[in-house]
């Protein structure tokens, strides 16, 4: 397969036009129905351009095979989750390549739990795909195509089951939200001001899957949200991934928070309004979330990166909140996986409750500086570069873990280096108490990186 298609428990996902064909999504959509077995599999997609032809390979594959495709259309991926399981559907299939740029694109596989597979399922159907043999029926026995509207007013509702909406319209807050072009331009500004009660100020509102601004909700993405958020005098600002499942946040002075704090001020109002628990996330994510948990006499409990991994775990010890510090809030009183929707929902249910402006809430959350770098390797180089970072902090006198990647904790500081789940690239992340030393941690590794003799790291990029 070539390099740019990566496999793996966050599904497959590339390059559409060179290792991302109708071909090769039609025969993965094969070899899922033949895992899943006969009946109806739900599919939803994002905005991109390559969606409809992808889910015609999709459906394609399906009812080769004898599933019904069951079509949702543009939907957040939460809602495609939620709606597989109180379907009854034998699985689903999100088309999205989710915060990957946009000649990305990908298939989600959905178990019918409404949960993604995890590793071991992941791989028996990947194990299917390869043999490449798979149980056609015969024209006579080619099932239809089946529609489902009215998905996500599902998924709204149950939030407004969760969620203080009373509360929060009282507040008639102004918000601004950067949709990206993606689902979200669908379906959330009317969501904020029909079900929230807020006034909106909507940015890149425009469905058509043509990424204004890059399409992760990082801080040097959010420029024209915090603008929008100082000149309108709002509240907060919310970005979206352009799928729905991640939330960033801009405080009332237009200052991006990290979408780290996203996870962390949810779970601050899960603790403190909702129910009392554990809360789980990646080992990746910042301690700001463990200190949110302390204030709240709560243990943090770390996963693998993946938010299957999450989900398992959560499930397992019956955690109210969790997520991960790429912005993913999981809130299973609603649907166990990583949803935008009920993050906005606990961030103004949270500030309603506070009566203090987001910048005045987030002080109390000690301060934690999270810096994070990409580099690209070949995809055989990164096993031997973890290998050698592990030796070098080890020598340092690291605590070191190897739950994903390496990890290595210096008292207050930690560094982490993974590969990708999503990209062909090794993630870099360093966190400490102040700016300069996690830059100082995260140079440190990246130089160690960059004095391979061999040459196996191939180019940073940030």
């Amino acid at each position: 397969m070539k390099e740019s298609l990566k496999v793996g428990v966050s599904g497959v996902r590339g390059v559409v036009g060179e290792s991302f064909t109708p071909q090769l999504a039609a025969t993965f959509a094969q070899a899922f129905g033949a895992f899943v077995g006969r009946g109806p599999v739900v599919i939803g997609r994002d905005t991109r351009p390559s969606g409809t032809m992808l889910e015609q390979a999709v459906i394609a594959g399906l009812q080769s095979v004898g599933c019904t495709p069951v079509l949702l259309g543009i939907v957040p991926t939460p809602t495609l989750l939620l709606a597989t399981k109180e379907l009854g559907a034998r699985g689903g299939i999100a088309i999205t390549a989710s915060h990957n740029a946009a000649e990305w694109n990908a298939l989600k596989f959905v178990d019918r739990t409404g949960l993604f597979l995890d590793e071991t399922r992941a791989g028996e159907l990947y194990d299917l795909y390869h043999q490449g043999e798979f149980p056609l029926v015969p024209e006579a026995e080619l099932p239809g195509i089946a529609t489902q509207q009215h998905a996500f007013a599902r998924h709204a509702a149950r939030i407004a089951s969760y969620a203080d909406l009373g509360a929060i319209r009282a507040r008639r807050f102004k918000v601004a939200v950067d949709c990206v072009n993606g689902v979200g331009a669908v379906f959330t500004p009317e969501w904020l001001r029909e079900a929230l009660g807020c006034e909106v100020v909507a940015l890149h509102e425009r469905p058509t899957g043509f990424f204004e601004r890059g399409p992760e909700p990082v801080p040097e993405n959010l420029t024209r949200l915090g603008d929008a958020v100082r000149s309108n005098g709002c509240a907060v600002g919310f970005a979206h991934d352009p799928d729905g499942d991640r939330l960033a946040l801009v405080n009332e002075r237009g200052q991006p928070l990290g979408e780290d704090f996203t996870l962390a001020l949810a779970a601050w109002q899960v603790l403190e309004r909702h129910a009392r628990g554990p809360v789980v996330t990646t080992i990746s994510t910042s301690l700001c979330v463990d200190a949110v948990a302390r204030k709240f006499g709560q243990e943090v409990i770390r996963t693998k990166i993946g938010e299957i991994n999450v989900v398992e775990k959560m499930l397992q010890l019956g955690a109210p909140v969790g997520g991960e510090g790429s912005g993913g809030v999981i809130v299973p009183a609603v649907h166990p996986c990583r949803c935008a929707y009920i993050a906005m929902a606990l961030i103004l249910e949270l500030l309603a409750a506070q009566q203090r402006a987001l910048s005045a809430v987030r002080a109390e959350i000690p301060e934690f500086h999270l810096v994070k770098h990409k580099l690209t390797v070949s995809g055989d180089a990164a096993p031997e570069l973890l290998r050698r970072l592990r030796r070098r902090f080890e020598e340092r006198g690291a605590r070191i873990s190897l739950l994903d990647g390496v990890h290595a904790a210096f008292g207050d500081r930690w560094l982490s280096v993974r590969r990708s789940n999503t990209e062909p690239v090794l993630r870099v992340t360093a966190e400490a108490a102040s700016p300069a030393e996690a830059e100082a941690l995260l140079r440190e590794a990246l130089d160690d990186l960059a004095a391979d003799p061999t040459g196996l790291a191939t180019r940073k990029q940030t």
